[in-house]
């Protein structure tokens, strides 16, 4: 990963011909409802869904656990230019072509955050922005086991073009941290890692016994 230098500035945003685009295409939907009625919609569709997959990406929700001390999650910050702003996520990327969700989680988790990691669940397929797009992806829940001895962080091995920082932590102060993320400027935390987040504090917080 090159240095950084200066914060990203957006120069220009103008219409892109479905021709040039590479990731994504625009298409119109005519369906006929509940009630029979002739309607449209318009979808945002992804041109690299891996066939054999049948899913687009994968997020990594990730627990690391240390000999001695409290368990914690590694998050990513990066600058997301459709938002203009640094967005708080877990590791994410999109899963190649002759890959499962789980291969694909173990090789993007290793890619961004250095680590190696074992895959410890894997959820359904789930849509991502189902009012907008197609675009679906699987959570894949991976352990990494850290070693008692501090160490230097492990490389990633990013893409040119990518700048990624990685934050560890705790899980006890995931939500928490979370909430300060968002406050500050130019910075947005992305909705599944806040609704995984919020998920855990309301379980033990709510008034409800679950």
């Amino acid at each position: 990963m090159s240095t950084k230098t200066q914060e990203p500035v957006i120069a220009r945003v103008s219409d892109l011909p479905t021709s040039e685009a590479r990731w994504v295409t625009l298409k119109k939907i005519e369906y006929v409802d509940q009630v029979g009625k002739a309607r449209t919609w318009e979808v945002a569709m992804r041109k690299t869904r891996a066939a054999k997959a049948g899913v687009d990406a994968v997020a990594m929700g990730n627990v690391l656990v240390h000999p001695s001390r409290p368990p914690a999650t590694l998050i990513v910050i990066q600058y997301r230019p459709p938002l203009d702003a640094y967005t708080v996520e877990w590791p994410a990327g999109l899963v190649d072509e002759g890959e499962t969700a789980e291969e694909a989680a173990v090789r993007e988790f290793k890619e961004e955050t250095g680590y190696d990691c074992s895959v410890v669940s894997v959820s359904p397929v789930q849509a991502a922005d189902p009012g907008m797009s197609n675009a679906n992806m699987q959570l894949v829940m991976v352990e990494v086991q850290l070693p008692e001895e501090d160490g230097e962080r492990p490389q990633q091995r990013l893409e040119d073009g990518e700048h990624i920082e990685t934050v560890i932590v705790p899980l006890a102060e995931f939500y928490d941290r979370l909430v300060e993320y968002a406050k500050r400027p130019r910075t947005i935390v992305a909705a599944k890692l806040f609704h995984f987040a919020h998920g855990m504090n309301f379980a033990q917080t709510n008034k409800y016994g679950i």
